[in-house]
């Protein structure tokens, strides 16, 4: 699986010269930048990608018009101004990205009028009553009804374009709250939370039902982000939650139900609320939709569709990062457990938190950071669970063992509590916490929580 995923993701590499880009073969070769969203984040585990991203933002803001619009596709030499709030969110996800993965605020410095700009214009241009009313592209390449089809024609699998625009509205509001913190802009960033704050309640108003606690009509996608952008009511996240998993399992029967939005927070999406199983059957699929059927078919890149097999080829490339989604994070943050702490900027401080589910066996991974190498190698043997990991210099983690007994664990043979640079801190949920300094560290659970 590793292997054959690899493959998969070397099709990143094969989609960049000087940009991102859409396939490094047809004649479009765009830099579309919904694309990218997930997708930059995903890839830095893999490439170094800092530099390129960097340049990316400098053509985006080249596509920036006067009154404030972006193009879709960046550079602008093809000129796409849809004006869409999904495609030209990446501008601020990938700024975020590389403050979090590399430690670098700059960009986020350099751009942030750029990004404000932008912002005013679709708030003064299509909000009304704090809905976000424009949307082009939707939840992008969904799985079709039809194998023959490239767009489902069903409206039980679309998701409200309105809802699309305002979630993502919102979560644009959020970060520009941060860079403003960031920049010591106390004014401007208590003014995104509030705007933020009244977009919520308006969003819950229109499209959440609270007796079903389902978002529109109830698609994945629609749920989905409502969750994952906090944006839930108190109370009602697990009910939302249970609709994603419902409609997973017995409507889609554990596979994928979403396109290209939807998918950048799915595997994540599962396993923040305990079902990172489901996140690992989505995975390991072999059959229609799924990464696993395109391996099955011949494929070393990802599709464009998910029926790449059987769609009309009028759209068809087989060498298409946008599907992949959030699973290279899901891989390295999940799997792995190799995350950047929250508030954290280039790792220096770090959670290693793996999800060990049923069926898989062991996991290695290792990730340079811009603070060193961070390394992590867990196995389940019988009832032991045994997990080697590299911390960085100049870092510390806090590492999340699957146990429930602080009492079965052990590091390289002393009781973890008492090991030189281990600090207990606690239990959460199936998990013991400890707090690590820079060093190897080689633990072991003889009876692993579940």
């Amino acid at each position: 699986t590793n292997r054959e995923y690899n493959q998969a993701a070397g099709g990143e590499g094969g989609t960049a010269r000087g940009m991102p880009t859409d396939g490094p073969h047809s004649d479009e070769r765009r830099g579309w930048l919904g694309d990218r969203a997930a997708g930059s984040h995903g890839e830095s585990f893999v490439f170094d990608n800092y530099q390129l991203y960097v340049k990316w933002l400098d053509d985006i803001e080249q596509t920036q018009l006067e009154n404030g619009s972006l193009s879709d596709v960046a550079p602008a030499y093809w000129a796409f101004y849809g004006d869409n709030m999904t495609w030209p969110a990446a501008y601020l996800i990938i700024a975020n990205m590389i403050y979090e993965q590399y430690g670098d605020r700059q960009p986020i410095i350099k751009h942030y009028e750029s990004m404000k700009k932008w912002m005013s214009y679709m708030r003064n241009t299509y909000m009304k009553d704090h809905i976000m009313t424009k949307d082009i592209y939707g939840d992008w390449c969904m799985p079709p009804e039809s194998p023959e089809l490239i767009h489902s024609m069903d409206p039980a699998r679309k998701t409200d374009g309105t809802l699309l625009g305002t979630a993502f509205y919102f979560r644009m509001l959020c970060l520009l709250e941060r860079f403003a913190a960031l920049q010591g802009k106390t004014g401007e960033a208590q003014a995104f939370a509030g705007e933020a704050k009244i977009i919520k309640e308006s969003y819950n108003n229109t499209f959440f039902n609270k007796e079903t606690a389902q978002y529109s009509n109830n698609t994945v996608t629609a749920n989905l982000l409502s969750l994952c952008y906090g944006m839930v009511p108190e109370g009602y996240e697990d009910k939302v939650f249970n609709n994603i998993a419902h409609k997973t399992e017995k409507e889609f029967n554990g596979h994928v139900s979403t396109g290209l939005v939807g998918i950048q927070w799915l595997m994540r999406g599962l396993s923040e609320y305990g079902r990172a199983d489901l996140a690992y059957k989505i995975t390991t699929n072999r059959d229609y939709p799924s990464w696993g059927y395109m391996i099955e078919n011949g494929a070393t890149t990802i599709w464009e569709l998910w029926n790449g097999d059987t769609a009309d080829p009028a759209m068809n490339s087989h060498n298409h990062v946008m599907l992949l989604g959030d699973l290279l994070i899901w891989f390295y943050e999940y799997l792995a457990g190799i995350r950047n702490a929250p508030g954290s900027r280039g790792f220096e401080k770090i959670i290693m938190h793996p999800y060990p589910v049923d069926g898989l066996n062991y996991v290695t991974a290792s990730y340079h950071s811009a603070h060193g190498m961070i390394k992590s190698a867990w196995k389940k043997t019988g009832g032991n669970f045994r997990w080697n990991m590299t911390i960085p210099g100049n870092t510390t983690a806090i590492v999340y063992i699957p146990a429930t007994n602080e009492t079965d664990i052990f590091e390289n043979g002393r009781k973890a509590s008492s090991a030189k640079g281990v600090k207990f801190l606690g239990s959460e949920g199936a998990y013991i916490l400890y707090e690590v300094g820079s060093g190897d560290y080689s633990f072991e659970v003889s009876h692993p929580g579940k």
